[in-house]
């Protein structure tokens, strides 16, 4: 009994090993506005903003990136805010949703040229 026990702990042991925990990617747009045209429509209007705690930032002129509901397997998803490296000559223009009649539109924001 105990080595049955013992194997179904290692077997459990080495499928967890093969997870791993990546961060996500952050993409970012350079140029005169918002991204290349991919936009997503829902019918469902985002949910009130969420108090973000902005933590202090990891080094000098670090630019707070606000986090904002996103669109994922079907409904609203918060993606959390994270700080960038500035970038000159740039300004970071925000995602947000806009209600098109009745429809609501997630504009891609990005790093817009002054």
């Amino acid at each position: 009994m105990k080595a049955a026990g013992l194997a179904l702990t290692l077997a459990a042991a080495a499928l967890l090993s093969a997870c791993v925990v990546a961060p996500v990617p952050r993409a970012g747009y350079y140029g005169g506005g918002y991204g290349d045209g991919a936009e997503i429509i829902v019918d469902a209007p985002p949910p009130a903003p969420y108090a973000e705690v902005v933590p202090v930032a990891p080094y000098p002129g670090a630019v707070w990136i606000g986090g904002y509901w996103g669109w994922r397997g079907g409904r609203h998803q918060w993606v959390p805010g994270y700080y960038e490296r500035p970038h000159p000559g740039y300004r970071y223009e925000p995602n947000r949703w806009e209600n098109r009649g009745g429809r609501w539109h997630l504009r891609i924001g990005g790093w817009i040229r002054l």
